[in-house]
């Protein structure tokens, strides 16, 4: 088993956080071109438990990959979790919170997964599925900050700083 485990601050409401990323149609905009992202149905309404959403993907070598995933866990504006029914990996169960903080929300991503074919699998791991993956979630992250801006941590005012200074 493997896992990713990815932290973003953004400059929005839980709101607008939550319809940006419960919306299934959102993940093609913060996914890399060359995967070749799309949705072939399940798409078309808000998210609820049961989805069932299937893809054409494109990971590696322009060869084009169906997945198959299920959202089984919504609690809404707080998080949920997709599960992979049929596609490239033999386990992913993807985690998503959205949490508010001053002045913005904080998004957690939590994946855990196995790859396929065994020992060969982990294998290739290293240098070719980790990489691929950091550099989509690394995509993903510079993407909602040309969408909605980058998070800058509230300053306190100053009169309460100088307070503090004076305690």
């Amino acid at each position: 088993m493997h896992q990713i485990h990815t932290f973003q601050k953004l400059p929005i409401s839980k709101k607008q956080a939550w319809d940006f990323l419960s919306d299934p149609k959102n993940l093609k905009i913060i996914t890399p071109d060359y995967m070749g992202f799309d949705i072939t149905s399940g798409g078309d309404r808000p998210m609820f438990e049961g989805q069932i959403i299937q893809y054409i993907v494109t990971p590696i070598g322009g060869i084009k990959t169906k997945w198959v995933t299920e959202i089984t866990h919504v609690k809404e504006g707080e998080y949920f979790v997709d599960e992979q029914r049929f596609g490239p990996y033999a386990l992913w169960h993807h985690k998503h919170f959205i949490k508010e903080i001053d002045g913005g929300v904080e998004m957690e991503d939590i994946v855990d997964y196995k790859l396929p074919m065994g020992k060969l699998g982990n294998l290739v791991h290293p240098f070719m599925v980790k990489p691929k993956l950091e550099e989509i979630f690394e995509y993903r992250k510079k993407k909602l900050i040309e969408l909605f801006g980058e998070y800058k941590t509230p300053q306190a005012s100053e009169g309460t700083l100088k307070q503090d200074i004076l305690n």
